[in-house]
């Protein structure tokens, strides 16, 4: 049975240091709620041909990044908010067994660090889950990937090199990567009006840009996931070319450019969330939208090969690219 225990009881024995806090970490520590899982590592029907991964984890539901266009939000993965953000205690434990059977196995294959949530999550640097999840990771030898919106991953560099250092890589992937670990930084779009609304727990865009740098200069294969670029908005040629070309300035060893998913008709839900924000900052815009999404989550037409084909040009003008392999 899954375990929720609110951190508001725990406050009522420290009031004094409750005082302390601002509204901000009040209202974070009555939202965070602990639950104990039965599973954690999910295997993949097929190796996702974008990341390269055959397994993910996520230590917690929920996301304090708590960007409104997430795909969590109204799809089969549930809501994605701060207000039901919850850490799944005994995960790291878990992983730990679950890792140890796969390695008997040899069943050796990249896990994405947090597909349904950012493995650094505000909380994160006080639980500490993340972190010894990548201990799991690195103790049973397997590659890993993650992608973050945060600059708390630096806190665990010295976990990160070593597991890029001694993962086991699957045979097939050899031959063109020769790295137990891929880091990504999400990026969107370059403008910080539209990410401090749509990505409001997100470091700015500029601090994202110096994390990709930092990394590299680390000594990482480190790349950037535009994904999502935002229809008629980061989607242009013009948009596309300014991002790539800061992808490429900050060092990045690559730049994943994708759609826009958009699920659910809820009022938490991403798609009425986001045409909430066009009808504030882009009410021309809605028209487009409605005609690209008329069938369902994904965009309709041809739009996915046209912004193919505009990434992969401006990728070989700046000579970058589009995919962690060739």
């Amino acid at each position: 049975m899954a375990i929720r225990n609110r951190y508001s009881v725990a406050l009522c024995f420290l009031p004094f240091a409750y005082c302390l806090l601002t509204p901000d970490s009040r209202l974070n520590l009555l939202m965070l709620q602990q639950k104990q899982v039965k599973s954690v590592l999910n295997k993949l029907k097929k190796r996702d041909s974008w990341f390269l991964v055959d397994y993910t984890v996520n230590p917690y539901e929920g996301c304090s990044c708590n960007c409104q266009y997430c795909y969590v939000r109204g799809s089969k993965y549930g809501e994605n908010m701060e207000d039901g953000l919850t850490v799944k205690t005994n995960a790291p434990e878990l992983l730990d067994k679950q890792l140890s059977l796969r390695a008997r196995k040899n069943e050796y294959g990249f896990v994405a660090l947090g597909s349904a949530t950012d493995a650094y999550i505000h909380h994160e640097s006080r639980l500490m889950i993340s972190r010894k999840m990548l201990e799991m990771i690195l103790k049973h030898r397997f590659p890993a990937f993650i992608s973050t919106k945060t600059s708390l991953i630096k806190r665990d560099l010295d976990l990160l090199k070593s597991i890029d250092q001694t993962a086991i890589i699957p045979e097939d992937l050899k031959s063109g990567l020769n790295r137990g670990l891929i880091l990504s930084v999400s990026i969107s779009t370059l403008d910080n009006k539209i990410t401090d609304t749509l990505e409001p727990g997100a470091i700015p865009v500029a601090e994202r840009l110096e994390l990709v740098t930092s990394l590299k200069q680390d000594g990482f294969l480190v790349g950037v996931n535009a994904i999502p670029v935002l229809p008629y908005i980061s989607d242009t040629e013009e948009e596309l070319e300014k991002l790539i070309s800061a992808v490429k300035n900050a060092g990045a060893d690559y730049i994943l450019v994708g759609g826009l998913t958009l699920f659910g008709t809820g009022p938490t839900d991403s798609k009425t969330l986001y045409f909430k924000f066009l009808e504030r900052s882009y009410p021309n815009l809605i028209p487009k939208y409605r005609e690209l999404y008329r069938y369902g989550f994904s965009t309709q037409g041809d739009y996915q090969l046209k912004l193919k084909q505009r990434a992969d040009k401006i990728c070989e003008k700046f000579q970058i690219r589009n995919s962690i392999i060739h």
